[in-house]
């Protein structure tokens, strides 16, 4: 069974976000071939509630470096209100085996600049 990586990422309200992260092999210890996989990754105010937003997912285009990055553009952020939230990515293998690879609290502030 794969490790979930925990992390913890801040959002400011009113601008766009982004937050890489490099996936490795458990069993290999290198990063992970990402060929033919899917994700989903969602913002939610408590692990319980229905969802707050969608990141979008984006693949390196060498998917063999193990590189996808979650995103979130400012027409959506500016809809947070700040505060501590909780977020998973989810992995889709090509045999259709979902995984949850990262995980955490995700603290939302109100940007001070305007």
């Amino acid at each position: 069974m794969q490790e979930v990586f925990t992390t913890n990422i801040t959002i400011y309200t009113g601008t766009d976000f982004a937050q890489t992260f490099v996936l490795e092999d458990t069993q290999s210890n290198s990063v992970m071939n990402l060929d033919d996989y899917t994700g989903c990754a969602q913002l939610k105010r408590f692990e319980s509630s229905t969802k707050t937003a969608d990141f979008a997912i984006s693949f390196a285009s060498d998917r063999n470096t193990g590189r996808l990055s979650i995103e979130m553009l400012e027409s959506v952020t500016s809809t947070l209100k700040p505060g501590k939230y909780f977020y998973d990515l989810l992995l889709n293998s090509p045999t259709g085996t979902t995984t949850r690879v990262v995980e955490g609290v995700a603290l939302v502030k109100k940007a001070v600049t305007r």
